[in-house]
This record gives C-alpha cells, sequence and structure tokens, in this order.
C-alpha cells in the first residue's frame, strides 16, 4: 500500500527523470518515465544488478504484516530481505540514498517484548552500517490510503473499510499517529533530494516533511 502511494508521487513529481520499480509483480501502472524489472527471486538480485546501476535513490516499501507469523518466518522477510538488496545497492550505488519503511514502536534495543518491534530495530540497526550515501527509516503510524490505493492484505482491507470512515476524527483527536500515503510518499521524496536533520523520522516528522518540506 504504501508502494503505491509512493509510486503515484514519483509519477507526479516533474523532477523525477525515471522510476525503477522491481518486484514479483507488475504494478499495473503505465507512464512514460516508469520501468518496471519481474524479478522472483528478491534475495538474489545478480542476474539483473546491471540495471540497478546509477539510481540515486532508493524508496524501500516491501513489507509484510507479524500476524501469524513465527520469528523465524518475519525475520526472512523483514531483516534478511531488506539487508540482502541494500547491500547489492550499496555495493552498486555508494552514492545512493536508501529510505526504509519501518513502522512506529519499533524496537531499536532489539530486546523489546514485541517480536515484530525487535526484528525492525535489528533491520534498522543494520541499515545504518552499510556504505550509503545516507540512511532515512520513516516510522509511520497509521496510514490512510488515498487516491484507490487498497492494500492487498485481506484483514487490513476488512480494518480499512470499518475505521477507514473515521479518518476524519483520528486525524483531528491523533494528529501525532495518522498520516496517509499521500503524505508518506512526498515525504520520502523530499528526504531523498534534500535529506533530513534526523535519520528517523517519527509518524509527526513524516507529516511535518510532507507539509513544510522539512
Amino acid at each position: 500500500m504504501v508502494g503505491q502511494g509512493v509510486l503515484r508521487e514519483c509519477l507526479l513529481d516533474p523532477e523525477v527523470e525515471i522510476v525503477l520499480a522491481v518486484g514479483r509483480n507488475a504494478t499495473e501502472q503505465h507512464h512514460q518515465k516508469l520501468r518496471e524489472i519481474l524479478h522472483t527471486d528478491l534475495y538474489d538480485l545478480s542476474a539483473i544488478e546491471p540495471s540497478l546501476s546509477g539510481c540515486d535513490a532508493c524508496l524501500f516499501c516491501l513489507g509484510v504484516s507479524a500476524a501469524g507469523m513465527k520469528e523465524e518466518e518475519y525475520r526472512r522477510v523483514t531483516y534478511d530481505l531488506t539487508i540482502s538488496v541494500a547491500q547489492t545497492l550499496a555495493k552498486l550505488n555508494p552514492s545512493m540514498t536508501f529510505i526504509y519503511v519501518s513502522g512506529a514502536g519499533t524496537d531499536a534495543t532489539e530486546h523489546g517484548r514485541m517480536m515484530w518491534a525487535r526484528v525492525k530495530g535489528k533491520t534498522e540497526n543494520a541499515l545504518f552500517k552499510l556504505s550509503f550515501k545516507a540512511v532515512y527509516v520513516f516510522r509511520p503510524a497509521y496510514i490512510q490510503p488515498l487516491h484507490g490505493i487498497r492494500t492487498k492484505t485481506k484483514w487490513y482491507r476488512a480494518l480499512y473499510a470499518m475505521v477507514g470512515p473515521l479518518y476524519p476524527i483520528w486525524r483531528l483527536l491523533f494528529p501525532k499517529y495518522v498520516t496517509t500515503t499521500e503524505c508518506v510518499g512526498r515525504a520520502m521524496l523530499m528526504v531523498a533530494k534534500h535529506g533530513a536533520p534526523q535519520s528517523v523520522l517519527e509518524n509527526q516528522d513524516i507529516n511535518n516533511v510532507c507539509r513544510n518540506g522539512s
């Protein structure tokens, strides 16, 4: 869902020359500056490495819900996949800015009680050690999908169907913990272009960048 929002903002931004989308499935978007690479094994990018060079930024939005998953399985998707991709990109594009979509409540100590938070924290910490120009971590809380964007997770769709109509109330009562796919996408682009004062951006920081550009 976040990836759809980021892709939309990239395609709308006149300063973005080319968008390279890499994934297992097609985006189903058609645009003159969109290039797509369909690749089954995202843990091994060696076959497509020549196409990954020369990129200024990676907006990494891949992820899954931890609901019903064991820690080993969740770690393979969240930590192993992210770091494998990031290591390849760091080797090919050391001047790249890497932006990772994490989540509110992530545990940077890696020792908390929440499994998903520990794994996310481990992933963040490993990314900061790689040889990119810069690494930024986004920790959004509740994300309201806009512009027809829908989550691919069935129980998330059911949840959004129930709470989505209440979004104006959530935004009024809990502005620090609510954002949108549009806002996350715009903020990621701004940080990719201009950087940010801090390497970890919580939900309120994301909204501030989206509104004010800083």
